[in-house]
């Protein structure tokens, strides 16, 4: 390497032991800059404005501890992946360049989806940090006949409820609620909808049959009357939402794999590996699902959104997460009957639900176009 080349290197390590995410901005790498910077700001900012509680937080409850862990390593990740990334090797496109890499570079070129990236992981952060940053106890109540229908103003940002309650704060703590079972909820039907798929894809005969029919019938319920159905008759709780979430909702993905692993148990290297003499489960597990993995995390991504919005509906009906527990959809419900008087009580719950869906969804679409080497520019 040049000593001139040295030297600027040298230069950016002192721009980003400073300040992470400035020397991918100045070199016009938008997306990643602004997503390691914002962490950064963002985590120094609630180090700082809300340092008692971070004081507080430890030895607190489980909420308040992951929210210090999480405070902190956001803190070291984003340092540490601005320095590694200027101090990384200057290896030329298409040189021991992974498929993975050139995905990554195509998906950080739609700037759509890298915005609705950038959402995403914001969400999250402040749905962990909720603790630190929430202004009330989501179920503190207030004064019933001054505090009520409050609008918005510098005590209350987003106003209070019919029960004196900080929207804000219940708007926060219910993010946690959302985003942890739409989550969840995708990664059980993910791995089932996987791991079925690829056995009746590499299996075929009798065992692709009754796995296909099988998932034909999951698919012919209508869904919501299946989830109203079981909720009805066990319960309402968020590990049985949970639960009937991420166990109806993966034929789709079963029907994606079971098309890819047709595709690629026809090519040489799993013949190779056949032949080899490798059990069928190696087979499947180490090479057929990794190679199959681009659609499933387009499907996946995309499945968040539905099931936010699914679990919103639930909760809407009266039979998602009880109160007083918030989650966004309830806070919904609770503010229908006064759309006009307390407009506030829907309309910001509602955006949050809007926002949170339009962004994996321009997440998945971006996957979508980078994950395809057709579609690469």
């Amino acid at each position: 390497m040049s000593d001139g080349f040295l030297v600027a290197r040298r230069r950016w390590r002192v721009v980003s032991a400073a300040l992470p995410g400035l020397p991918q901005l100045l070199t016009g790498r938008w997306g990643t800059g602004w997503t390691v910077l914002l962490t950064w700001l963002g985590c120094l900012w609630v180090l700082t404005a809300r340092y008692e509680r971070v004081i507080g937080a430890l030895g607190g409850a489980w909420d308040q501890s992951l929210a210090l862990v999480t405070l902190v390593v956001s803190l070291i990740v984003a340092w540490t992946w601005s320095w590694r990334d200027v101090s990384g090797s200057d290896r030329p496109l298409g040189i021991g360049v992974s498929q993975w890499d050139l995905a990554a570079r195509a998906f950080s070129k739609n700037h759509t989806a890298v915005a609705g990236l950038i959402v995403i992981i914001a969400l999250y952060l402040v749905a962990l940090l909720t603790p630190l940053l929430a202004p009330y106890d989501p179920a503190f109540q207030g004064n019933l006949i001054t505090e009520r229908y409050v609008g918005l103003s510098t005590v209350h940002p987003l106003g209070t409820d019919n029960y004196a309650r900080d929207v804000l704060s219940r708007l926060l703590y219910g993010a946690r609620i959302s985003l942890a079972i739409g989550f969840v909820a995708v990664s059980i039907s993910v791995t089932i909808g996987t791991l079925l798929g690829a056995v009746a894809g590499f299996m075929g005969g009798i065992v692709d049959g009754l796995i296909m029919r099988f998932v034909d019938i999951v698919i012919s319920f209508p869904r919501l009357v299946l989830l109203i159905t079981i909720i009805g008759l066990f319960g309402s709780s968020i590990f049985m939402i949970v639960a009937v979430l991420g166990l109806t909702l993966w034929p789709g993905t079963a029907r994606i794999v079971r098309g890819e692993v047709l595709s690629l148990r026809e090519r040489e290297f799993i013949q190779a590996a056949t032949v080899l003499g490798y059990s069928k489960r190696r087979i499947i597990l180490r090479h057929l699902i990794p190679n199959a993995l681009g659609p499933v995390i387009v499907a996946a991504t995309l499945g968040i959104g539905n099931t936010i919005v699914l679990e919103a509906g639930l909760s809407f009906l009266g039979l998602g997460v009880q109160p007083p527990t918030p989650s966004w959809g309830t806070m919904v419900a609770v503010g229908r009957d006064d759309l006009l008087g307390a407009w506030w009580l829907s309309t910001f719950p509602g955006l949050a639900i809007v926002f949170t869906v339009l962004a994996f969804n321009l997440v998945g679409d971006g996957l979508r176009d980078a994950l395809d080497p057709r579609l690469r520019t």
